[in-house]
């Protein structure tokens, strides 16, 4: 079977797919949204826009190339905007620790014994008041072309996000950038105890930083003729609060842990009176960014950060800009409504929930029955709730560690978008279907795009197509999924339905009539005079269901139970479902994804 005959054997499959019928319990239309749910593409600034391929495993910058802000041209983000995305996540933008040699530059070389991979972590900052030299074209005049970038942006119509890094810094920290009145991080700190409320680091007094066995390995191999040692007398506590002078490789050890009050060796008890120095410094870097007009924050591990910071630093941020978008990297469901109400958050990721469990779903290892629970466990906080499939952290759909194919992956990523009114993600070259391939240096082959390491990314780098950012390149599968994902997230950003509209569950009253398995997922979302059927199947087979909809949900839409009505697809724009006395019968393709609005 030829590769096109294989893609459009797929493309059949999607458009001839499956639906299901909700539960008696319907929730009320969201109250005070925004006309537009937040669509967000997150990209690796350093590899975006970069076209070299020799793809040399721990190449160097001059080898394996890298990415520039100058790059991501008027053509890159109009295309985006075209995509559906509101907000660009540009990740990777502040100074980080890295083994290219910048001290021409006036930047302080770091030692290659605490860097992870050639390039180094985008979340092991070295100075949070500049921006990473790799992405300069001319590095004296980084910042200013960052700052162009981000006028760029804002001409095309989308707003820009950057990560704050709160909880840790590289072990290297050294603000060449910082405003002259500005005391740097540690410089003012009592290094001889463990915990202080006014100190910025944690220590481990009387103890000398030891370097991962591993990492000295790696960088004698790489570097021949460095000592394997890096001197950090007293240890600092490493970033994921290992208090210990020898972390391993595979902990943060990279980075330190920055203290925000909080003796953690000692009950975790606060000290946050008077407010900590810690929370000043990273207010004011904070509001130095805000200054540069970026539209909002992707805060990493912000649950690490303690929740009485995030009360009171986010409404001093939204002082400078009251639409300032901060979003919280956190997994402990049990803290979900304490970090938006007491931390005042805007969003939240929501992985452990439904994107684990979509992932399980694509693999059978989970009910479809599981999706409305999480729904319903999010009562009154779904809006605050960011969906997505793919990030720099997680393995990507095309690649063998996940579905393996991306159309397999289709009907989770519909659940993603459309689900509720909180924000939907992706992650660059999700598009085109970018499997992750190659052991790039310190990443392995683990189905991840590295964020350690120089690299050409190819299946996107098609689209990319030399600085047009254009489909000339991709393949006809390709092409069906770039348009797959722009129809999705266009609709899903404005339809009224799904932006502040009522949801209701079709799949429990189905699965418990036999009308279908616990591999097929059905809901409705409906506002005013917009209504939509959403079906997914998860099924690898073909599979013929009955769509039931309940008296409760018939009343909701505004359906008499003997009417008939016609619903059309408008994700494909092929398939038609007739609903007669509340009920139909579909065909169900393998992994296959239909919206349907009843005409």
């Amino acid at each position: 079977m030829t590769k096109n005959s294989i893609f459009k054997f797929i493309l059949i499959a999607l458009f001839t797919a499956g639906c299901s019928q909700p539960k008696e319990k319907i929730s009320p239309p969201m109250e005070n949204q925004a006309t537009e749910k937040v669509v967000i593409y997150q990209l690796m600034t350093r590899l975006f826009t970069n076209t070299n391929s020799t793809n040399k495993p721990f190449g160097s910058i001059e080898e394996n190339g890298s990415g520039k802000f100058n790059d991501i041209n008027d053509q890159a983000l109009q295309s985006l905007k075209a995509l559906g995305i509101t907000h660009v996540w540009y990740t990777g933008v502040l100074e980080h620790a890295t083994m290219t040699d910048y001290s021409a530059y006036g930047i302080s070389k770091d030692d290659p014994d605490v860097i992870k991979g050639r390039a180094g972590s985008p979340y092991a900052i070295k100075d949070y008041y500049d921006v990473d030299p790799d992405l300069a074209v001319d590095i004296k005049s980084r910042m200013q072309e960052f700052e162009s970038l981000v006028d760029r942006t804002h001409k095309n119509g989308l707003k820009l996000i950057i990560d704050f890094i709160p909880n840790h810094v590289a072990r290297t920290y050294q603000s060449d950038a910082k405003p002259a009145e500005v005391r740097d991080l540690g410089e003012d700190d009592d290094k001889r105890v463990a915990f202080k409320a006014t100190n910025n680091f944690y220590y481990l007094p009387g103890e000398s930083f030891r370097v991962p066995e591993e990492s000295q390995a790696m960088t004698k191999t790489l570097y021949p003729g460095k000592d394997g040692r890096f001197e950090e007398i007293p240890a600092k506590v490493t970033g994921n609060d290992q208090f210990t002078p020898s972390p391993g490789i595979n902990e943060w050890f990279e980075t330190v842990k920055l203290n925000y009050g909080v003796d953690v060796q000692n009950g975790k008890t606060n000290h946050f009176d008077p407010i900590p120095n810690t929370w000043e410094k990273m207010r004011d870097i904070l509001v130095f960014w805000a200054g540069k007009k970026v539209d909002g924050f992707r805060c990493d591990v912000a649950e690490m950060v303690p929740v009485e910071f995030w009360n009171w630093v986010i409404p001093q941020v939204k002082e400078i800009n009251p639409e300032m978008v901060f979003i919280a990297e956190i997994y402990n469901p049990a803290a979900y409504s304490n970090y938006i109400s007491s931390g005042r958050f805007d969003f939240l990721y929501e992985k452990v929930k439904l994107y684990d469990t979509l992932r399980l779903l694509i693999d059978k290892k989970r009910s479809t029955l599981d999706i409305d629970a999480i729904q319903q466990s999010l009562t009154g906080i779904n809006r605050h709730m960011l969906h997505f499939l793919e990030n720099h952290d997680e393995q990507r759909l095309a690649s063998p560690f996940f579905a393996g194919n991306p159309f397999r992956a289709l009907p989770a990523m519909t659940i993603s978008a459309t689900l509720d009114a909180g924000p939907v993600m992706i992650y660059f070259g999700q598009e085109v279907g970018e499997p992750g391939k190659g052991a790039e240096g310190f990443s392995q082959e683990d189905g991840r795009t590295t964020i350690f390491d120089y690299w050409g990314v190819p299946e996107h780098q098609k689209w990319v197509n030399g600085g047009k950012f254009n489909d000339s390149l991709l393949s006809d599968g390709q092409k069906t999924l770039r348009n797959y994902y722009s129809t999705l997230l266009n609709l899903a950003k404005t339809n009224q339905a799904i932006t502040a509209g009522a949801y209701a569950d079709l799949t429990a009253f189905n699965v418990q009539k036999a009308n279908f398995g616990e591999d097929v997922h059905a809901f409705v979302r409906y506002a005013d005079n917009e209504k939509l059927l959403i079906i997914n199947s998860f099924n690898d087979v073909p599979t013929k269901v009955k769509i039931e909809l309940p008296p409760a949900v018939l009343e909701a839409l505004n359906i008499g139970t003997s009417d008939s009505i016609k619903f059309q697809d408008i994700l494909w724009g092929e398939q038609q479902l007739d609903i007669e006395a509340g009920a139909g019968e579909l065909m169900l393709k393998p992994y296959s994804t239909f919206i349907f609005k009843i005409q």
